[in-house]
């Protein structure tokens, strides 16, 4: 059962970055702004949609589970100043501490047993 609960977990998670990957590359203008708004250059977008979804798939596919939730912790955590410098928005203050709790999340994930993070008790 926790193998069950941990792939469900690692999908539900992944949804978040591999619909940020499928927003990006559908509708870029918008992140572009934001991410200009900070001086970062636009074609910052594209290394970050491949992140996103890479590490999406990586989440419920593997390799290297524990890897890819520690890095996406650390992109959460980045990206919370992001949202942070955008705070006279009050969704930006939101969307930050929701990052925060993605990034717990993943934590968590990543102190997980690797033997534990398929369904049939495989490692990944």
């Amino acid at each position: 059962m926790n193998g069950w609960l941990n792939l469900t977990g690692r999908i539900l998670i992944a949804m978040l970055f591999l619909g940020g990957a499928v927003q990006k590359v559908m509708d870029p203008e918008p992140v572009m702004r934001m991410i200009n708004s900070i001086g970062l250059p636009d074609l910052a977008i594209w290394p970050i949609a491949a992140f996103n979804l890479a590490g999406g798939l990586c989440l419920v596919f593997g390799p290297w589970i524990r890897g890819w939730a520690l890095a996406l912790a650390a992109y959460c955590l980045v990206a919370s100043w992001f949202h942070w410098e955008l705070r006279a928005d009050p969704w930006q203050v939101t969307i930050m501490i929701k990052n925060w709790s993605i990034a717990g999340g993943l934590l968590i994930l990543a102190s997980q047993s690797v033997g534990k993070s398929a369904p049939n008790g495989s490692s990944r």
